[in-house]
Formats: C-alpha cells, structure tokens, sequence
C-alpha cells in the first residue's frame, strides 16, 4: 500500500511539473494575445464558499494564476448564486455595462438560465480556451446545462452525481439501505427523526425534491421542457404526496431543516440522522479524511439512478477583467487543477475531462488516485438521471415554500 501511495505522489509530481509546463505555453497566438491581456488583472470570482477544503482549493488556483500569469484571483464567498446574478442584474438597469464587479461565477441550472435569458454572460468563450481540448465533449452536459446549450458562455468544471451515505456502526450495512424514493420513505417511516434534507432554495435540498419528483411523475420526458402551469400541478402532485408523507417523520418532525449539507454532515457525525447525502462522490471519503466523518460512513445510490450534471464557471458581459477571466477558467481546465480536484485529499471533485485525449502520465496519474475508503467506484454509482429544465426548481422551490416553509 505503502510503494502504492508512493508511486501515485511520484506520478502526480510529474504530472504537475509537465502540467505546469503545458499550462504556461501558448498554443497559438491568439491564445498568448489572452495571456498578455491578463497580466496584471484582479479576478473577482464569486462562488459558493460554504466548504472549506473547496476554499482551500480556490486558494490555490489563486496562488498559481499568480505565480504562471500574474493574476491576482479574489475568491467572494457567496451563500447562494443568485446573489451574483442579481447583482449583475442590478448593474445592467444601472447602465453599468463595463467595469462589473464580478469577474467570473461557479454557476449552472437556473441561474445559467436566467443569466443567459437576460444577456448578462459575455459571448462564448469557453471553446477558444487553450485547455478546451482536454475537455470530454461527448458528455452532452459539458456543453448542455439543464437542457439549455450552453453556447460557449460556461467552461465545465467539474462533474458532480447525488450519492446517499450512512454510518454502517449505527445503521448497518449499505446494502441494507434504500433503494429509490419510495423505499427511502419506508425506512423513514420504520426509524423516525433519523432522516432529513436541507431546505429548498438551499441548492442540494432543491436537488432532492428534483430527484424525488423525476421518480415519482408519470412521464419524466415532461420535465426536459419549461413547466406548463396548466399541467403543473397535476405533474408535481407525486411529489408532493410523497413530501406530505414523510414530513411527520422527518429529523424534528420536519418542523425543522438542516441549514445546508456541512450542517447535514455535523448532524450525521453527531449521531442525529442516520441518512444524509451530497452532490459529490467523493463527499464521505472527503469528511472521513478531513476527520469530519467516522471511517465507518460508506456511500450509496438508487438504484434506479440518481440526479447528474455538470458544474461551470461563466463571465459576465460586464466583467472589468475578461482576459484574465479566461486565464483562470483555462487553468480550472487544466489535466493539473483537474488532477487535484478530484484528489479527495483536496476536493474529491470528478473530473470533466476525457481521459483519452490526455497524455500518457496524465491518464497514470488520474488512475491512481486513491478515492478514498467510501467512494464509490464509477461503475458502482448507477444511471444518471437528467436534470429537469431550470423552470421546474424555480417552481418547485415556490411551491415547497407555500405548503412546508413556514
């Protein structure tokens, strides 16, 4: 295990060295035009900062765009996207079409949606980045966000996948766990208070109720279009009936929500709910590591497939640093930053890229990650379910408000 590990690191530091390399050479000369541009820039770059390790990880993009490029990267810690969005908003009714003061966004789903429905992104950049080559195009989502092209305006930055997680000392093994929606209702009826989620418009509670209502409609194809509000309470009636059904038995009688997913967490280290869930793959393995979590927690997933897409990060229109912009979202594409994410020691984040268009080492370095105890295997995480259209979390969100918010 040992000559393993040391390997990998051997591996990984090659990799990085030749990463390195690679991410400071220019292509071609439209692509040293961008480097020369960005020299000297301050990148404001709003994106959720509810995780530390992925703070931690933000720092070092920062310290490396300033050491290779002379970018100065401002991570803006945001509670929820759609303050960024609104803020662009407010800076477009104001005439404030140059000089923003945002720079980049981590961004996806309806607030892709709603930005690129109002012009508020800067025309599509993504495909002209020098790194865009190591990008897996044949995963429609890098190029597709909850069913909108996304027409170049949002470079992918990682992959993420609704996985389950328990702890087997409490809760016994894993294949004993729920299966679908329907199942996880019953385990909650046998063993009340031990399960909850976050409330909606927290981002991973309104994935829930996405993976609850794709379950439960009568055909799932109606939510790859807008909601149609004459049907649409006929469509989401499933879920709804389903939601009334398990809130009695909910963690405080479902009087209460978790805030977020790092408050879930706590909940699960303290022994409150026996059930929890995150958007990554590597989420267990990661709280495990970071001793978060004990090495008893071990992940699982539906078997009729759980929630998928990608995430991204955007320019908008009116970004004062647009080059430098660039710079940084070509370097999150890079095999090195990419290597790093989805190192659970680090983030745990799956990668986007395609493996065989990658060089040699680069591919050796990726396969010999150690995911850590309780990651699933990418063969063991089942079928990914589609994300409904933006319109369907906006909606559902106001409805879940109007009969559990309070």
């Amino acid at each position: 295990m040992v000559q393993i590990r040391v390997a990998a690191m051997a591996v990984a530091a090659s990799v990085m060295i030749a990463g390195a390399a690679r991410a400071d050479q220019a292509p071609d000369p439209a692509w040293q035009t961008v480097l020369d541009e960005a020299k000297g820039e301050t990148v404001y770059f709003d994106a959720w900062g509810g995780s530390q390790n992925i703070n931690d990880y933000i720092d070092w993009v920062g310290d490396e765009v300033s050491k290779r490029f002379g970018v100065t990267l401002k991570h803006v810690k945001l509670d929820d996207t759609a303050a960024a969005v609104s803020t662009v908003v407010a800076e477009k009714a104001a005439g404030k079409n140059d000089g923003g003061s945002i720079d980049l966004i981590w961004i996806n789903g309806e607030n892709f949606a709603a930005m690129q429905e109002q012009g508020l992104l800067a025309k599509g950049f993504a495909t002209d980045l020098a790194n865009w080559r190591y990008v897996d195009t044949k995963n429609p989502s890098v190029t597709v966000d909850f069913t909108l092209p996304t027409k170049g305006q949002e470079s992918p930055w990682g992959g993420a996948k609704l996985v389950f997680f328990s702890d087997t000392a409490r809760s016994g093994p894993v294949d004993a766990m729920p299966k679908s929606a329907d199942e996880l209702l019953a385990w909650a009826k046998a063993h009340p208070g031990r399960f909850s989620y976050p409330a909606p418009p927290d981002f991973i509670g309104s994935s829930f109720l996405k993976q609850v209502l794709i379950e439960k409609v009568a055909d799932p194809a109606v939510l790859q279009k807008p909601v149609d509000e004459a049907s649409f309470e006929t469509v989401t009636k499933p879920l709804w009936d389903w939601l009334d059904a398990i809130q009695p038995v909910l963690w405080r009688s479902g009087r209460d929500h978790p805030q977020n997913y790092p408050a879930m967490k706590q909940l699960l280290a303290d022994g409150e709910l026996d059930i929890i869930f995150a958007f990554n793959p590597a989420e267990a393995s990661s709280g495990i590591a970071a001793g978060e979590l004990p090495d008893t927690v071990r992940s699982f997933v539906f078997s009729t497939g759980t929630l998928g897409n990608t995430h991204f990060v955007a320019i908008p229109y009116n970004s004062s640093a647009k080059a430098a912009a660039k710079v940084v979202a070509n370097f999150l594409i890079s095999p090195e930053a990419q290597l790093r994410k989805e190192d659970p020691r680090y983030w745990g984040d799956p990668t986007v890229l395609a493996m065989d268009t990658l060089p040699q080492e680069d591919r050796d370095a990726f396969a010999e990650i150690d995911r850590g105890i309780a990651t699933l295997p990418p063969s063991k995480l089942g079928p990914v379910l589609a994300e409904p259209h933006p319109s369907w979390m906006n909606r559902i969100e106001e409805e879940w408000k109007k009969r559990y918010g309070g």
